[in-house]
């Protein structure tokens, strides 16, 4: 897969930011001392662990070494690896192990999930925010596109719902808090619609095609969602954007 862009990613910063703000505001753990953010991106996550945690050894993963090139330079007091997360493995056990808007992207959560919870320390959080929009238009239409022009499907796999997780982290010994929020984003058009999921949804779809097929694919996707989301009275656009949270605080060694 191509690399991610910091800068297209970084668009809609303020969008995408404060759902990890929120997830953070459900973590209880003043003391906590080695914390690692599991798909770190260009660090806006991280710094919002730093802040929380001025003391704490904060370590932050990702698989884009240009999104890990943003973070150190922007957070230089904290330790950056490039790593699959499915596999990463820290060298302390962790007091808060964070995850917003990267564990979708990772398949197989039955053995995932388990997995990141052995991870952590007696009274340590497991804090994940995932993208719950498999079935919104803004995703359903790029799988149209998709079989319209012939593609293999490329698209994450749907999340295995609420009921499943907490039977993946409470069978592991862990208090498992679950929620879900629909944020509704006013966007000024369709085709920022199309520049948000250009940085991370619509990727799969795009990056090996030719750039007249990928011009075909976006011409296609802008003008269904004009036809599937209307504007609202002053002009602007309402992106329905579902994510579920998970708070899990271990309490088993």
């Amino acid at each position: 897969m191509a690399d991610w862009n910091p800068s297209l990613y970084l668009q809609f910063a303020s969008e995408r930011t404060r759902p990890a703000a929120e997830l953070l505001a459900r973590i209880s753990h003043p003391d906590a001392r080695y914390i690692a953010d599991l798909g770190c991106g260009p660090g806006n996550s991280t710094a919002l662990l730093r802040s929380a945690w001025p003391q704490a050894q904060i370590a932050g993963v990702d698989s884009s070494a240009a999104m890990l090139e943003k973070a150190r330079k922007a957070l230089p007091d904290c330790q950056f690896q490039e790593a699959d997360i499915s596999r990463w493995t820290p060298a302390h056990p962790l007091d808060v192990l964070y995850a917003n808007a990267s564990l979708q992207w990772v398949p197989d959560h039955a053995a995932l999930m388990p997995r990141l919870a052995s991870l952590l320390a007696p009274g340590g959080v497991l804090a994940v925010q995932m993208p719950d929009n498999w079935q919104e238009p803004s995703h359903v239409l790029m799988r149209q596109v998709g079989q319209e022009l012939g593609l293999t499907p490329r698209d994450r796999e749907p999340l295995s719902g609420a009921r499943a997780y907490y039977d993946m982290l409470s069978s592991r010994g862990c208090e498992v808090d679950i929620w879900r929020t629909t944020y509704f984003h006013p966007m000024a058009s369709h085709q920022a619609i199309v520049d948000w999921l250009s940085a991370t949804g619509l990727r799969p779809w795009l990056q090996d095609l030719a750039p007249a097929r990928q011009q075909a694919f976006l011409q296609r996707y802008l003008q269904l969602l004009e036809e599937h989301y209307p504007r609202q009275q002053n002009g602007q656009i309402l992106l329905a954007f579902p994510r579920l949270f998970i708070v899990a605080r271990r309490l088993t060694s």
